[in-house]
């Protein structure tokens, strides 16, 4: 069961509009939570907060620390990594979720069943969905 917060579900829904995918795929990840608690402690709760509250707003219309709050946040969803400085990987999992690997339909190297040397050979159409 998921448990909700406006806060959560504000997240969520500036994370879908930054990325381009949708909110059911960025909770899929299972790291909304993680994420946003990342976030927090990177950017601030001020400058986090006032992010938030951009959420409507067209990305492009951003600027100065709110622009690049929205490309560190973005960065984290594509990479599963934080930015910097100094930049760090969030976790393992982080790195396996990464949108970038949605985006281009594989799975990150040496994280799917395969293994090891997995992404070494094209994967078959069922694979690809």
């Amino acid at each position: 069961m998921r448990i909700s917060t406006d806060e959560t579900d504000g997240f969520t829904e500036l994370s879908a509009r930054l990325t381009g995918f949708d909110d059911a795929s960025m909770r899929a990840t299972g790291l909304v939570e993680v994420y946003r608690a990342v976030a927090v402690e990177q950017l601030g709760t001020d400058l986090f907060e006032r992010l938030l509250g951009e959420r409507g707003r067209p990305a492009e219309e951003l600027n100065g620390d709110l622009l690049d709050a929205a490309r560190a946040v973005t960065f984290l969803w594509y990479t599963g990594s934080w930015p910097g400085p100094p930049p760090y990987v969030v976790s393992p999992g982080s790195y396996a979720q990464g949108l970038a690997w949605k985006a281009a339909g594989l799975a990150a190297p040496a994280t799917a069943p395969a293994g090891h040397g997995s992404w070494a050979e094209r994967p078959t159409e069922s694979e690809v969905r």
